[in-house]
Formats: structure tokens, sequence, C-alpha cells
């Protein structure tokens, strides 16, 4: 097995490598059906501890390890008195190192800038990776682990954890039946508060505060340029920055467009516009934006495109068929246009509805398929698909090109304007600055991550 050093050569960020659906690799012959996954966690702030109770839930993790960039947070503090036999560490690549033939997977919870470098060195050490959504915070670093797992072949997840949930069931029983056919259009929408809204215009990078004596804060920026620490940065702010986040976009559309991605079979956009931007900045995300993405015609089905609305009051259009219903503009979802058909949708798992009674009430006395079974969540899956009892049902193959379209709709929200998408060479053919921030060049120290 490679293992990834500083002599391995940078990938050049022109030279992306092509992904496909890959079989995954059966750990069967390493854990046995009965035995319990060793996982090593990445990143125990925040959301950490209730996403550490999803996978203990399964019955089939065992914590061997927990890494945090900040050791004595409250967090983990918590975590070290429910763990004590874990072991803790401030660096991950000390806990690959220290750890290799103890770790039979990496979960990988850390802000959006440091996906990328934590799953290809786990990958590349054999090990199977759940990563957070979006995958990473580049076109270019999405391409990159959708290789690795190629070439790995070690079982994958990204973490939209809906993609396990009776949405994922009900969207391909209703588009394998005929209820779902010839969508045309949706209208996805998040319209929540976000936690950089109130700061206006930004014009530089905050500076004057020191960071917490236990925290590695040069660590915390991964491949990325180091800068003065902020809370505007650390605890949870990261997401508003692109340097670090994908914005609102990137946190929630993997949660809303997950199941149209993937069995509508939308790939890359040939064309993708920011049709409103509200307070653009240069290094933070808009205050509100709406996005168009547009796809040709694919396996049978036609040309569709999709308008993402973002901002507390930049509301999506109402469908004929919501008249006389309330909108809630707290509740994340879409509306999804297909033949004599709306649907409307929530995230995550959150099953659609045909907004139409009468439509309804046809399907329904058509024998309209209302129960979609009982199925292992999105941790478990991935637990499972580690043992060689399941697939994973977000591999890296699946989530990637879904991360993609959110990271050049992020692009987008940066530049405003058209955009031009070639689907084939996967560059943009009319500016060479988008073209430009398809990937990042990794800050010194940091460049053997980015070669297979």
């Amino acid at each position: 097995m490679m293992k990834l050093t500083r002599r391995n050569a940078m990938l050049s960020a022109g030279a992306f490598a092509s992904a496909a659906i890959l079989p995954q690799r059966s750990f069967s012959d390493v854990i046995s059906a009965n035995e319990k996954v060793n996982v090593a966690w990445c990143g125990v702030g925040n959301r950490g501890p209730r996403i550490i109770e999803n996978f203990e839930r399964s019955g089939i993790a065992n914590f061997v390890a927990f890494c945090d960039v900040d050791p004595e947070n409250k967090h983990i503090n918590a975590t070290k008195e429910k763990f004590p036999k874990a072991r803790i560490f401030q660096d991950w690549r000390k806990m690959l190192d220290e750890m290799d033939k103890d770790i039979d997977a990496v979960v990988v919870l850390v802000p959006d800038h440091s996906h990328f470098p934590i799953s290809m060195a786990a990958m590349a050490a054999g090990k199977p990776v759940y990563t957070e959504k979006p995958l990473a915070r580049t076109f270019q670093e999405i391409e990159l682990l959708m290789a690795a797992e190629k070439k790995y072949k070690v079982a994958t997840q990204m973490g939209n954890q809906g993609h396990s949930g009776d949405n994922y069931f009900q969207f391909d029983a209703w588009l394998q039946s005929g209820v779902i056919q010839d969508v045309t259009h949706v209208d996805a929408y998040m319209n929540k508060w976000r936690r950089w809204h109130p700061w206006g215009d930004v014009k530089a990078m905050p500076t004057g505060e020191s960071a917490p004596a236990t925290m590695d804060w040069e660590l915390w920026h991964s491949a990325t340029p180091q800068h003065a620490f902020s809370k505007k940065f650390h605890p949870g702010n990261w997401r508003g920055w692109y340097q670090h986040g994908t914005g609102c976009f990137g946190d929630w559309g993997a949660h809303i467009l997950d199941t149209i991605h993937q069995f509508l079979d939308l790939g890359l956009p040939e064309k993708v516009s920011a049709t409103t931007l509200i307070q653009p900045n240069d290094l933070v995300y808009p205050l509100a934006s709406t996005i168009n993405f547009q796809f040709p015609e694919r396996s049978g089905m036609p040309a569709m495109d999709i308008d993402w609305y973002d901002g507390v009051e930049n509301l999506p259009p109402m469908p004929e068929e919501f008249a006389g219903r309330t909108y809630d503009a707290g509740t994340p979802g879409k509306f999804i246009y297909g033949k004599d058909t709306v649907f409307q949708g929530g995230s995550h798992s959150t099953t659609l509805e045909i907004l139409s009674k009468e439509k309804r009430e046809s399907l329904e006395a058509n024998g309209l398929q209302t129960s979609f079974g009982k199925h292992s969540d999105h941790y478990e899956n991935f637990l499972r698909a580690c043992r060689g009892d399941e697939q994973t049902r977000s591999p890296f193959s699946v989530s990637g090109p879904l991360s993609q379209v959110l990271v050049l709709g992020c692009i987008a929200q940066r530049l405003g304007g058209e955009l031009d998408f070639d689907r084939q060479s996967k560059r943009f053919t009319n500016s060479d600055r988008a073209n430009e921030l398809l990937a990042d060049h990794p800050r010194k120290g940091w460049e053997q991550y980015y070669a297979l």
C-alpha cells in the first residue's frame, strides 16, 4: 500500500483524475461479521458528541481514538470521560501513524477546509472513511477523493445522513414506478439566518484575538494559508468564509438535493448562474443568493434546471398547487416540478408530498407505495460496509459529483454572472478566474496529500 509522503509529487491543479463508481472493498477478511469496528474520530467539537452517539447507537462501533486540535475543549473532555480507554490526540497525522494497526475506520468531522487531507491520508492507509458533507471545499479536492476511493478500494460514506432515510427509498421507488417522471425544474431553498449575516461588508480578515492556549491554531488551517485567530473563525463560524467553508449552499444542499441529484442522474451542470446576490463580498458568502444550474438531457430524461434560494427574505416562488397553504421559511426544502405532478419535500430524510389532492388520491387508489421498509441508518450502514455486510449509500462515487455541484455554486456566489461549464473537460469555458477557483495551491508541507 502506497503511503503519502512529502516526496510524492503534487498533482497539478488542472490535472484532474477521473472518478468512476467502484466496487467497494470487503473488509470481512479483517473484521468478522460479529466484531465491532474500531473507529478513530477526527473533530470532537460542536456536533461531535451527538454524531458519536449516533454511531454508538448501532452497537457495532468501538471508539479507540479521538483527535481534536484543541484536546481540552469541553466536548472532548466529556468524551474522554465517556470513553476512558480511547487514546486522545491533537494531531491526526500522529494518530494515524501510531495507531495504524488498531484502527479499522476513520470519521472526519472537522471544518470543510480540513476534510480533504485527513480523508486522503486515511484512504491511503487502507482505512474506510466517513467524511462530513460536503466532501471537500474545492472541485479538485473532491476529484482527488473520488480517484483515491477508486485506487484504494475502501468503503466510503459522506455524512449527508438523510441519504439512508425514507426519502432515499421513496425517491427510488417512485421514480421506478413512474410516480416521478420528466422532472424539468426544481426550486430548492434554505432561508434560515446564518452566522455571518450580521458582519456586514467584510474588508479584511479579523485580528487582535488569541487562540486558546490548548489549541494548535497552525494545524487548524490544514492546507490553507495561516492567518490570525478570531472567534469569527472558531468555534463554528468558519463556514461563512470562502477560505474555510462552503456557506449555506454547501452546508444544506447536500441534505436537500441529494436524492434529486443521484436518481435523476444529474452529474455536473453545463451552466451555473448567480441570478441574485445580496451583499456580495470578497471574503465571506453573500447575505442572500439565487443560483441557477442547468443540466442537459440524460438517460432519456429531459433537460432540467435547479434554482437555489438562500437568505432570510429570498424566498422561492410558490407553486399553484400550494395555494392556501402557509410557507414556513424556517424549514428548508424543495419543490419538484415533474410531468403533471408537483412535489414538495424537506431536507434530510423527509419524504415527498404530492401537492395536488386530486393527483394524490388518484395515485393512492392505484396502489401508491407509501411504506419503504426498515433499513440501517447512515451510521450503521457505513459500519456494516466496513465489515463487508452492506454497500454504503453515499460513497464518494455518488456524493462526490453532488459535492462538486455544490462547490460550483459557491464559485458562482463568489464571482456572480453566468458561468459556462464543460461537463467533459470539467472546466469553465468563459472565465479564467472561475477555473482558478476550481483548485487551491496547498501551503508548504501539505503538498503530499494532493498526490495519489
